[in-house]
């Protein structure tokens, strides 16, 4: 039996500077001669093992505008999910110390909506509601921006007669998805511009995950169970290979195998780190 580990797998770049920018804090905070709390305004990443070992170190979760409020003093250490203006401006206010790891690709769609929202347009991000990069994204809109996450969003927008719009998306978004999503829009004839802003590794991950998938007997997916970045991969991998599983970690495997199964495929998510892969691959190679 085979087993093939996606080589795109496991942190991508944006999520790697962020967990490294947290225990660099933590380093630094250790030599300081005044030492300061350290917050991050979310989880740093969607894997319960990171945050916990973070919170170990005594690294606090900040979940809301109203826990950012009650914080008197400290360091807080912005997710590469990224954050609203009026959430970065709040820091400043409070005199906090602002560390951003936002991934460079999500301030770039922060630049861009705030540009063309300032220049009229309406803004269209095609992703999921409520996804902190979502709701970032939002809070650099001058006016309210409208979510497209499905046929039906894309075929009931209507924008503002005679306005533009700018359709921009989630980093992590299903590239093909997103793809349908933009057709339907301009189909129905919208003036604007559209901007593909899901990150390269996105892409690369999903087009790899898809393709082992297409060749698996069994395919694994590991992630956060909140992550939706590795959600999407589990779609893209459900649709190649019937036997799919979704798991956070080895605990979570229970994989009874049988002899005709001549290849397993194995995928991450971008939250994942690399010792759960090489735990969950390693498992598998040596166990059937």
């Amino acid at each position: 039996m085979e087993v093939k580990l996606a080589k795109s797998a496991g942190f991508c770049f944006g999520v790697k500077r962020a967990v490294e920018t947290v225990y660099e804090q933590i380093e630094e905070q250790k030599a300081a001669d005044k030492k300061l709390p350290i917050y991050t305004y979310g989880p740093i990443i969607h894997n319960e093992q990171v945050v916990k070992d973070l919170e170990d170190k005594g690294v606090r979760v900040l979940e809301s505008r109203e826990d950012l409020e009650a914080v008197r003093e400290g360091i807080v250490v912005i997710r590469s999910h990224g954050i609203g203006k009026e959430i970065c401006e709040l820091i400043g206010k409070k005199g906090l110390i602002c560390v951003d790891a936002t991934c460079p690709f999500v301030k770039r769609i922060h630049n861009i909506v705030e540009k063309e929202s300032v220049r009229g347009r309406q803004i269209v991000i095609i992703g999921n509601p409520g996804h902190p990069e979502v709701e970032g994204i939002k809070g650099w809109c001058s006016s309210p921006a409208v979510v497209v996450e499905s046929e039906k969003d894309a075929e009931n927008l209507v924008p503002e007669k005679d306005r533009e719009i700018c359709v921009v998306s989630q980093t992590t978004f299903n590239y093909n998805k997103f793809q349908d999503l933009v057709e339907i829009l301009k189909k129905s004839g919208y003036n604007g511009s559209v901007v593909n802003t899901i990150c390269n590794a996105t892409e690369e991950r999903q087009t790899e995950a898809k393709e082992i998938a297409s060749q698996a007997d069994v395919m694994i997916v590991i992630g956060g169970a909140h992550s939706s970045n590795t959600r999407k991969l589990y779609e893209i991998c459900s649709r190649e290979c019937a036997q799919t599983c979704f798991i956070q970690s080895l605990a979570d495997l229970n994989l009874e195998l049988s002899e005709s199964v001549r290849l397993v495929g194995i995928t991450a998510g971008a939250s994942t780190p690399n010792n759960i892969i090489e735990e969950v691959q390693s498992y598998v190679r040596n166990e059937f």
